[in-house]
C-alpha cells in the first residue's frame, strides 16, 4: 500500500514536470530561451519542449508595433527660446535576441535616445521655423532613432510630435499675430465675396439690358412690319378703288358706246360734264365751242321762260 502511494507522488511530479516543460508560443511573440544561463535560441509560434531545470524561457518577447508616448521633453530652440514638445514613437522588435541582450530598459533607452535627438535637431531650427516644419522634424528624428536602436533589435517605424508647448512669452504674441492673419484673411475672402457678387449683378444688369434693348428691337421691328403691312393694305385699297372707278367710267363708256346716241344727247352729257366742272374750284374753265352752243340756247329757254311767268 505505501509502495502504491509513493507511485502515485512520483506519477505526479512527473507530470508537473513534464507540463511545465511543454510551451506553445502565440501569435506575435518569441521567446528567448537559455540553458544554464547561456543563450540557447528562439522559440517561434507553436509547440516547444524545454529540458527541465537546465533550461529555461529568459523573455518573452511581443513581436507587435507598439506606441510609447513620451512626456514633453523640454528643447531650446536656435533663437534661444525654450519649449517642450511631445512625442510618440512607434516602434516594433524585430530581433528578439538583440533585444533581450543589446540593453538593459529598452523603452527607457529609446526615450533618452528620442530625447537627445529632438534637442540636436531642434537646435539648429528657430521657434517659427519648428513650428511650421513637423514632417522634416519627424524625418530626421525616424532616420536618426532607426540607426541607433537597429544594436537592440528594435526598428522604429514613424515618430509623431503630438504637441509642441511654447512659453507665454511667446505664444502670446504668436497668437496675436495668427490672430491678425486670420482676420486679415477673412477680410480678404470678404472683399473677394463682395467683388464676385458685385460682378454677378454687373453681369445681371447687363443681361437686363441686353434682353431690354432685345424685346426694344423686336418691339420696332413688328411695328415697322404692322406699319408696312397698314400702308401696303392701304396701297391696295386705294388701286382698288381707282381701278373700280376705272372699270366704271369704261363700263358707262361702253354702254354709252352700245347704246349709240344721237347728237343731242351727247350734247346734253357735255353739258352735265360742263356743269360738274362749274362746281369745282378752278378759277379758269375753257369751253369747248359745241357747249358754248348748247349752253347759249339753254339761257334763251330760260329767259323765255321767265318773261311767260311775267306776263
Amino acid at each position: 500500500m505505501a509502495g502504491f502511494v509513493i507511485f502515485i507522488i512520483i506519477l505526479i511530479i512527473v507530470l508537473i514536470i513534464v507540463a511545465n516543460c511543454i510551451r506553445i508560443v502565440p501569435q506575435a511573440n518569441a521567446y528567448v530561451v537559455e540553458c544554464l544561463g547561456a543563450y540557447l535560441g528562439t522559440w517561434e509560434v507553436g509547440l516547444h519542449f524545454k529540458r527541465p531545470f537546465i533550461d529555461r524561457i529568459a523573455k518573452r518577447v511581443n513581436l507587435k508595433e507598439q506606441v510609447v508616448d513620451f512626456p514633453p521633453q523640454p528643447v531650446i530652440t536656435k533663437d534661444n527660446a525654450t519649449i517642450q514638445i511631445d512625442t510618440v514613437v512607434y516602434f516594433q522588435i524585430t530581433d528578439p535576441k538583440l533585444y533581450a541582450y543589446g540593453v538593459e530598459n529598452p523603452i527607457m533607452a529609446i526615450e533618452n535616445l528620442t530625447a537627445t535627438t529632438l534637442r540636436n535637431i531642434i537646435g539648429d531650427m528657430e521657434v517659427d521655423e519648428s513650428l511650421t516644419s513637423r514632417d522634416v522634424i519627424n524625418t530626421k528624428m525616424r532616420a536618426s532613432l532607426d540607426i541607433a536602436t537597429d544594436p537592440w533589435g528594435i526598428k522604429v517605424n514613424r515618430v509623431e510630435l503630438k504637441s509642441i508647448i511654447l512659453p507665454p512669452e511667446i505664444r502670446e504674441p504668436m497668437e496675436k499675430q495668427l490672430r491678425a492673419e486670420r482676420e486679415k484673411r477673412e477680410a480678404i475672402l470678404r472683399a473677394a465675396g463682395q467683388k464676385e457678387s458685385a460682378i454677378l449683378v454687373a453681369q445681371g444688369n447687363k443681361e437686363a439690358a441686353i434682353l431690354d434693348a432685345e424685346a426694344e428691337k423686336e418691339a420696332a421691328i413688328l411695328r415697322a412690319e404692322a406699319q408696312k403691312e397698314a400702308t401696303i393694305r392701304e396701297a391696295e385699297g386705294q388701286a382698288q378703288a381707282i381701278m373700280r372707278i376705272q372699270q366704271a367710267n369704261a363700263d358707262g363708256i361702253r354702254y354709252l358706246k352700245e347704246a349709240a346716241p344721237d347728237a343731242n344727247v351727247l350734247q346734253l352729257k357735255s353739258l352735265e360734264a360742263f356743269a360738274k366742272a362749274a362746281d369745282g374750284k378752278a378759277t379758269k374753265i375753257i369751253i369747248p365751242s359745241e357747249i358754248q352752243g348748247i349752253a347759249g340756247l339753254a339761257k334763251s329757254i330760260t329767259e323765255i321762260a321767265s318773261a311767260d311767268k311775267k306776263d
